[in-house]
């Protein structure tokens, strides 16, 4: 629907039983008794324990490893080395759906001849107790004899620099060039270049990486395990050498995944000691372990040049992306083209030109984490703005307001978003719920910030991502859905759940969701990119739907009416201008299943297919399709020690439509914890690649007690291509928080700290410059 303007308008409200209703997520219950087992509740009888030997170096040459007293230790089972395996590598790409081939960007699975990175394993070992793995990681003895490192992608990237990944430490280069840069700038009258350094950030899951395996009575290695990907059974089966059909994964409810689950973690190890021992084997990282065995975030350094004229309007746009993708590539490209497509904002720029690069150093591999690129674009372009704004001397949410892509008006790549973009009216909700400043007094000041995104919900479209679903009726009425989908805590299966019966007229306390098994469950593809809802409420819905038009066929006849007379609601079917012409849903399944009609319906799914970007301009199709939303917080300052509190924070994001409004608070509830640890407090610190910073005792995320109540604004335009309108919500809850909150700092203090995380000292150390006697202004 639209307005004169031709503005899209929210879709008139629509009368849904069970969508759209705050219901008790079906995975709740379990969760708050206790009852719900997670990955690391599964033990097995005579299973063996096991432990990671790791480097302790980041980069050096291995010049021998003795695991010969390990091997003797009483208690011991196997230990492995790189020499006791094949020479195979495992995956560090995503696994498709569509069988197209994977980026060159496997890994070693043990260290064969040189270590990368802190961290990397050398040995694995499984015994019969924790303990006498323990000891027995003691007995490992390694010679690793140093070689020159490089930990600065800048550094990284210069002639004569050590090489960490063949053959100059560039993994992937992006680019977009639209319209004239040159004329751009000429049209300019100011012009503001500034650099923004966003950092690693740990993903601190509450559960660490665990997992059981165990081979079956048909040689199958099974495996139990914390994953957002069921689809690892194929690298899984690769890396140890046996067919795709002979590894099984079972997904658990994940304790928290954030992307860091995303690749292989545990799964590898346990298979090959699985295998080579024929016993259950049971893996689980500690925190140490945890923080070194799983991609970080991407730190990235970025360059914004932005040219606007005296009233507002930007004229060009010019950005330099430099990601540190650590030792590896893993999902480097990918990040980076993210942020790349990003790299503007929700804002309209005619002349653009974006320049990315990821490089290889001997820093901890950086890979998936929840904004995925695109939100260390976010942490740029929204300081950006302010810093813009205060140089020409007008008010922040007026340049923003002049600036705003509309509906129907392409982004970076020239793509035209298909649904509603009101990131105008998220924006003026956001910043006016802030209500009245909260006043200040002695050392402390306060200020605001407010920061605007736009998050693309769904995979790349040229992966032709696909998703399959199954859903049928029991002859009791009892609707059961099957979907390899795996739920990582933000109520996956629960929306799922939800569809299905909102398509189907029964309640929700009649379903049962089967998930997460890659032998018995339809496959989903991956739990990431904001992706579950959209794809595989899809899938669900499409195949809900193909299964009630054959039962309404049949309720019609027996009604003597046409189909499109017939409605289904509270577990009956029944014509809706004659109610009291009805069946009980038990009743009409059962007249179906007499006569053979079919009661369960499996559907795939298609995400748009299109070429991938045009390589010279990066014009073209990246995504399905982007959210977007604002975020809005007040904070205050103490200048003398730099200290820094968020007051209130405001989230107001457009989520097309809510299938579960709980569940979309939770969401923009926990972006906002997730996002003001990122801006604050969390900060890995390295010493030449070794991590300093190795447990939460260093690694400061804040606690409920340094969180305000966020206050969340759901808007609904109804315009999202996920079901009923939806879009997604998972990343982008996070994506604007950290820039808010920094653009919140310099208001208060009136200087900008240009690297994250925005720490006391740094704050500090900014208001001791913020002044030089010739009194001009300088960066912290």
């Amino acid at each position: 629907m639209t307005d004169a303007t031709g503005e899209l308008q929210a879709r008139p409200n629509i009368r849904f039983r069970q969508v759209g209703r705050p219901l008790t997520r079906i995975d709740a219950p379990g969760k708050v008794t206790g009852r719900t087992p997670y990955a690391g509740d599964y033990v097995m009888p005579g299973m063996l324990h096991m432990r990671v030997v790791r480097a302790d170096v980041a980069s050096a040459r291995l010049v021998r490893l003795d695991v010969s007293r390990a091997r003797a230790l009483e208690g011991v089972a196997c230990v492995l080395t790189a020499e006791d395996l094949p020479d195979r590598t495992a995956s560090t790409d995503i696994p498709g759906q569509t069988g197209q081939k994977r980026l060159d960007t496997d890994q070693q699975i043990l260290v064969r001849e040189r270590v990368r990175y802190f961290g990397e394993p050398l040995a694995l070992i499984a015994a019969e107790t924790r303990d006498v793995a323990d000891h027995a990681m003691e007995l490992v003895e390694a010679e690793l004899e140093s070689i020159p490192g490089v930990y600065d992608p800048l550094e990284a990237m210069k002639p004569g620099a050590p090489v960490v990944t063949e053959p100059d430490n560039i993994v992937a280069e992006r680019r977009i060039r639209k319209g004239d840069i040159e004329a751009g700038f000429a049209e300019a009258d100011v012009v503001v270049e500034n650099t923004w350094r966003t950092p690693f950030q740990e993903h601190a899951f509450l559960e660490p990486e665990v997992g059981l395996a165990w081979m079956d009575e048909n040689e199958v290695v099974n495996i139990r395990v914390s994953t957002q990907v069921i689809e690892h059974f194929r690298p899984i089966a690769d890396a140890i050498g046996v067919p795709h059909n002979k590894v099984r994964i079972r997904g658990a409810l994940v304790g928290g995944g954030f992307g860091g689950k995303e690749d292989l973690t545990v799964e590898v190890y346990l298979a090959l000691l699985a295998k080579r021992t024929g016993r259950p084997v049971r893996l689980e990282y500690t925190r140490e372990d945890s923080f070194v065995g799983h991609g970080k975030r991407h730190p990235f350094i970025l360059t914004y040049r932005t040219g606007v004229t005296s009233d507002g309007r930007i004229t060009a746009l010019d950005v330099r992306m430099v990601a540190d993708s650590g030792a590896y590539v893993f999902l480097s490209p990918y990040v980076l083209l993210y942020a790349l497509v990003a790299a503007p904002g929700p804002y309209r720029v005619d002349n653009l030109n974006v320049f990315a690069r990821a490089v290889a150093t001997n820093n901890m591999f950086t890979s998936a984490f929840r904004g995925f690129g695109a939100l260390q674009a976010c942490a740029a372009y929204e300081q950006q703005m302010d810093e813009v704004a205060k140089v020409l001397g007008m008010d922040r949410m007026e340049f923003r307001r002049r600036n705003f892509l509309r509906t129907g008006e392409p982004m970076s790549t020239g793509f035209v978003p298909p649904s509603a973009i009101w990131t105008d009216q998220c924006a003026e909700r956001a910043w006016a719920a802030l209500g009245e400043a909260t006043p200040c007094e002695g050392p402390i000041r306060v200020g605001r910030g407010i920061a605007c995104y736009q998050q693309s919900y769904g995979r790349l479209t040229f992966l032709h991502d696909t998703s399959e679903a199954w859903v049928g009726v029991e002859m009791d009425g009892t609707v059961v859905v099957r979907s390899g989908v795996t739920d990582i805590g933000a109520g996956q299966i629960s929306a799922l759940g939800q569809i299905a019966v909102e398509v189907l007229g029964v309640t929700l306390d009649n379903v049962v969701v089967y998930n997460s098994d890659s032998a018995v469950t339809p496959l989903a593809g991956t739990t990431t990119a904001t992706r579950a809802l959209y794809m595989t409420g899809n899938a669900v819905k499409q195949a809900a739907e193909a299964l009630r038009a054959r039962l309404v066929e049949r309720a019609a006849k027996q009604f003597g009416v046409e189909p499109d007379a017939v409605d289904m609601g509270d577990n009956a079917v029944f014509v809706v201008d004659n109610p009291d012409k009805s069946l009980s849903m038990v009743d009409l399944v059962r007249i179906c299943g007499a006569e053979g009609i079919h009661r369960s319906e499996l559907s795939m799914f298609r995400a748009p297919f299109t070429d991938v970007l045009d390589p010279e301009t990066g014009q073209g199709q990246a995504h399905p399709d982007y959210a977007y939303g604002a975020h809005a917080v007040e904070v205050s300052v103490d200048t003398d020690t730099g200290e820094v509190e968020v007051l209130k924070s405001v989230a107001a994001h457009d989520v097309g439509q809510c299938i579960n409004p709980a569940a979309v608070e939770g969401q923009i509830q926990g972006g906002a914890q997730n996002g003001q640890g990122y801006a604050l407090s969390e900060e890995m610190l390295y010493d030449e690649g070794r991590l300093t910073t190795p447990s939460f005792s260093e690694y400061l995320m804040p606690t409920a007690m340094d969180m305000p109540k966020v206050e969340c604004i759901i808007l609904e335009s109804r315009s999202g291509v996920g079901p009923y309108g939806a879009k997604g919500i998972g990343e982008p809850a996070m994506t604007p928080v950290a820039p808010a909150i920094a653009n919140a700092v310099a208001d208060a203090i009136g200087v900008r700290v240009f690297e994250m995380p925005i720490t006391p000292e740094r704050v500090v150390k900014a208001l001791k410059r913020q002044d030089k006697p010739d009194g001009t202004r300088t960066r912290a």
